[in-house]
C-alpha cells in the first residue's frame, strides 16, 4: 500500500541560506533532493509521515569545477552531469564508470551525488570511489562549515557523523595520481543493487601505496588498509587476496550470501592487480 501524500509536509527553501535556517529552526526535517529511493519508499508504502526540504530548486548545490587544484562537485550535481564533465573525465574517470552504473537514464537524470552519500547505503555505487579518492565531503550549517574526511564520515549503517542541521553541499576530491579501477558485480549490469563493488587506484610508481575500497562487504563502504600496506609491500596477490578476506565482514542477504560476496572481493582485487599491471 503506497504512502499517504496528506502524511507529509514539504518545505521549499528559495536560496542555500534558507534552506540552512530551516534546517536550524524547523525541528526535524530531511533533506531531498533526486527522491529516487524517497519515491521507492513512499511507493511500497514504508516511508514514514514526516517533513521534508525539497531541495531540488537550489542551483548553488549544483555544478562542477576547479577549486585549488581540487575537483569540486556540488551536492545535487546529477549522474548525467558527471557522466558528461571534461573534468571528472580527466581527474576521476571511475566516478564515471560508477554513474554509469547507477539505474538507468533516468535514475542518472534524477539522482544527485549528494544524496548517494547522504543515504549511506553500504551498496553506493559512488561510495567506493570518493573512498579511494581519499574526496572531503563539505558540509554546511546556518553558522559554519566543516570540511570531513569521507573515509571518517559514516558511523555505522546508514549512520553518519552530519548533524541533523547540516546539509551536504559539496565533495572535493584531491589530485589523483595512479591507475584507477572500478567495477560492479550485481544481478543486471545497472539498475541492480551491487552485491559487492570495488573502486582502486594502483599507484603509478613501483613501490608506492595502493588504494581499495568495498562496498556490500560491511555496515559501511571500507578502505582496506592491511591489504593496501601488504600489496605497497610486495606480497602477493594470492597472500593479499587472503588478507582482504580477513578484512571485510560480509553477510547473507536477500540479494546475495556472505561466501559469495567473500570470493568475489577476492577475486576483484587478483582482477584489479592484473589489469593494472
Amino acid at each position: 500500500m503506497r504512502s499517504i501524500v496528506s502524511n507529509f509536509e514539504l518545505l521549499r527553501p528559495t536560496s542555500l541560506d534558507d534552506a540552512l535556517r530551516l534546517m536550524r529552526d524547523e525541528g526535524t526535517i530531511t533533506p531531498i533532493a533526486g527522491c529516487t529511493d524517497v519515491y521507492v519508499s513512499m511507493n511500497f508504502g514504508t516511508l514514514a509521515p514526516g517533513r521534508f526540504l525539497d531541495l531540488d530548486s537550489l542551483e548553488e548545490l549544483r555544478g562542477i569545477d576547479e577549486y585549488e587544484n581540487r575537483l569540486r562537485i556540488g551536492a545535487l550535481t546529477s549522474y548525467s552531469t558527471i557522466i558528461a564533465s571534461p573534468l571528472v573525465r580527466d581527474r576521476l574517470p571511475i566516478l564515471i564508470d560508477a554513474a554509469r552504473q547507477i539505474g538507468g537514464v533516468q535514475i542518472q537524470n534524477r539522482g544527485t551525488l549528494g544524496g548517494n552519500i547522504a543515504n549511506g547505503s553500504p551498496a553506493g555505487d559512488s561510495l567506493p570511489v570518493l573512498a579511494v579518492a581519499e574526496a572531503i565531503v563539505v558540509a554546511q550549517s546556518a553558522g559554519e562549515v566543516r570540511r570531513i574526511p569521507f573515509t571518517k564520515f559514516y558511523t555505522g549503517y546508514r549512520a553518519s557523523v552530519l548533524r541533523p542541521d547540516e546539509l551536504i553541499v559539496a565533495v572535493e576530491i584531491p589530485a589523483l595520481a595512479g591507475r584507477q579501477w572500478f567495477r560492479k558485480v550485481g544481478t543486471r549490469a545497472a539498475q541492480a543493487i551491487s552485491k559487492i563493488v570495488m573502486a582502486a587506484v594502483r599507484p603509478a610508481q613501483a613501490g608506492g601505496h595502493p588504494r581499495i575500497a568495498l562496498g556490500s562487504v560491511a555496515p559501511t563502504v571500507i578502505r582496506l588498509p592491511r591489504t593496501e600496506e601488504a600489496l605497497a609491500h610486495g606480497a602477493s596477490i594470492d597472500d593479499a587476496a587472503e588478507i582482504l578476506g580477513d578484512e571485510i565482514r560480509p553477510i547473507d542477504d536477500v540479494r546475495s550470501t556472505e561466501v559469495y560476496r567473500r570470493t568475489v572481493a577476492k577475486n576483484l582485487l587478483k582482477r584489479f592487480w592484473a589489469d593494472t599491471a
